[in-house]
């Protein structure tokens, strides 16, 4: 029985490059608009369906996702480089500078509208310096590492900051959830030797 359930369901952790880095993307993705939409549905409450049909709304809430999707994307790749950096010793710039081209990759393969392409261009050029910045100093999980997409979600979130009083926390926390979920999708699918060995060959 427990042969057959291995061969139906186990799936090894994958060692392909470009299914991490499509895997990044989406996660960088994710953790951009998850809390903010969910935040809105729960504020707008028994308007929500007026909320959203409306355009200017809408407008607004896709900019909250494209700016905070530049501004998670350092995040989602600084996990990944702590995640693999202890597997990639004495290459760690090498690692920065692959984890970096990824993001620039998905940055530059977004579809986002022409208004928010400079601040995705400006964060795709930050990426390896922020990422060699890091390297600095031991790798920090998800569960306690400064968010670089907090103070960004929080200036561009559709709803008034006098709507949101004592909010903050809850906002947040939403946030720091996605990224430690997405910590542990990124530890379950993938193999961190042979990644490291993929991205700095």
């Amino acid at each position: 029985m427990l042969s057959w359930l291995t061969r139906h369901f186990y799936q090894p952790p994958s060692e392909d490059a470009a299914d991490f880095a499509r895997f990044l993307g989406e996660q960088a993705a994710f953790v951009a608009q998850k809390p903010a939409v969910d935040y809105c549905r729960v504020k707008a409450g028994l308007t929500e369906r007026l909320l959203f049909e409306d355009p200017d709304f809408l407008a607004a809430l896709a900019h909250c996702r494209w700016q905070t999707f530049a501004a998670a994307t350092p995040d989602i790749l600084a996990l990944a480089e702590g995640w693999l950096r202890p597997h990639a010793p004495g290459a760690e710039p090498d690692l920065a500078a692959s984890l970096a081209r990824i993001g620039r990759d998905f940055l530059d393969q977004s579809p986002a509208p022409e208004a928010e392409r400079a601040t995705l261009d400006a964060a795709g050029a930050a990426l390896e310096a922020h990422l060699r910045a890091q390297q600095v100093a031991p790798p920090q999980g998800a569960d306690r590492r400064p968010i670089n997409a907090q103070a960004t979600l929080l200036a561009t979130l559709p709803v008034h900051p006098d709507q949101r009083r004592g909010e903050t926390v809850a906002i947040t926390g939403a946030l720091r959830f996605q990224l430690v979920a997405a910590q542990q999708r990124m530890e379950k699918r993938f193999h961190a030797p042979a990644l490291a060995r993929a991205l700095v060959p």
